[in-house]
């Protein structure tokens, strides 16, 4: 696949030229060496992209001329993982594998057992995810919200059609609570907890609010990995894989 960048000023007219002139485009000279007649893509993060061939490089930047354009629509599911803070640089590790898992909405979640705290807030978070982006050529890029504590995930609950919470204590496999009948939701949540494990008081509160407990499998998966686990079992059993 073709080299994927994001900008805010996308180009939309075919035939027509623009400067690309981010510090992505100084990556594209100095790093990736691009040069004249190669052909890369360029997004506005939010489904709308153009096909882009480069005609003259600069010291700075890359004069490109629009090839075609066009806009890929969303998926018919939306997706939103809660994920529980974990420790040190694992929460940037997380991003970036949701991402690449295809999510939509990220919630970071400050669980009464997480070790880790996003202590600078989430603006490098929104990096990341831009980051993750261009690496798996998503013309998406996923929504990062501020931290949420756990009345605010109980909220969240009752805007989705399915709520997941895995859980070691689960009787049922994930396999067994994703039937036929979910395979129309529109919007899926994924409740991950913290290293040290969800709370039963957490645990009840998610079950009250309609959240399903469902069990991932035998082996116990780290915080940051476990998510992009439950979004591939999750879209392979509602058909999106």
């Amino acid at each position: 696949m073709l080299t994927l960048f994001f900008v805010d000023d996308l180009p939309r007219k075919v035939g027509s030229s623009y400067e690309f002139d981010s510090d992505d485009a100084q990556h594209a000279i100095r790093v990736l060496r691009m040069s004249a007649g190669e052909v890369f893509m360029l997004s506005d993060g939010q489904g709308k992209w153009s096909k882009v061939k480069i005609f003259a490089v600069k010291k700075k930047s890359l004069e490109v001329e629009v090839m075609e354009t066009g806009i890929q629509d969303p998926l018919e599911i939306s997706f939103t993982v809660v994920q529980a803070l974990p420790k040190g640089d694992r929460l940037k590790e997380c991003i970036e594998l949701l991402t690449e898992g295809g999510v939509d909405t990220i919630v970071p979640w400050s669980a009464q057992r997480s070790i880790g705290k996003a202590e600078k807030g989430v603006e490098k978070l929104h990096v990341t995810a831009r980051e993750a982006s261009k690496q798996s050529r998503r013309f998406f890029i996923p929504q990062v919200t501020d931290v949420a504590n756990t009345s605010k995930v109980v909220e969240l609950i009752a805007q989705h059609d399915l709520v997941l919470v895995f859980h070691e204590s689960a009787t049922n496999k994930v396999s067994e609570i994703v039937t036929r009948k979910y395979y129309e939701s529109q919007n899926v949540m994924i409740i991950i907890g913290p290293e040290g494990g969800i709370t039963n008081e957490e645990l009840e509160l998610f079950k009250s609010a309609g959240a399903k407990v469902a069990l991932m499998g035998r082996p116990i998966l780290r915080s940051a990995h476990a998510g992009l686990a439950a979004m591939s079992a999750v879209n392979a059993l509602i058909k999106v894989w």
